[in-house]
């Protein structure tokens, strides 16, 4: 009973710390930190795999009724992994969030309109099309508030 008691008390004293330093900002570099490198990930993956899958990114685009396909595609990857590793790196974040916001506009619009697809794969695009809400929420975040202490830019 009385190691319960003490394990108890240090779990306590643990989540009383993290309180207090969420509390006080203390943590507040690190998470924006964090947010960074989780945000930057989907954008490098995503871009480096249109690297290694050009032709068949084309053909879904084309699929899509995507104009000037070689230049967008090219567009495309540039914004991902531009946007991408500014976001991991933290320099120019402002600036690589902003892209990202205006890559994603347009990509959500086209690729993710749920509404327009059979109704097997309504469901499926509705979470992409939410998923990439919920993305740009945290780049709008990301655009007024900056990158944290912890990025190249140091602001």
């Amino acid at each position: 009973m009385k190691q319960k008691a003490i394990l108890l008390l240090g779990h306590n004293r643990f989540m009383f710390k993290l309180v207090y330093f969420i509390i006080n900002g203390k943590i507040k570099p690190f998470m924006v930190f964090l947010g960074r490198i989780l945000m930057s990930q989907i954008f490098i993956v995503a871009g480096i795999s249109k690297l290694f899958s050009l032709s068949g990114t084309a053909i879904y685009m084309t699929s899509k009724g995507i104009p000037f396909i070689p230049f967008l595609l090219t567009m495309a990857v540039v914004f991902e992994l531009g946007g991408g590793i500014s976001l991991l790196f933290g320099y120019k974040a402002r600036f690589g969030a902003l892209m990202l916001i205006l890559f994603l506009i347009p990509t959500t619009l086209i690729f993710h309109n749920f509404w327009a697809f059979p109704l097997e794969y309504q469901q499926l695009q509705m979470a992409m099309f939410m998923k990439n809400l919920a993305i740009m929420g945290g780049l709008c975040m990301l655009v007024s508030y900056g990158p944290s202490s912890i990025s190249l830019d140091r602001r």
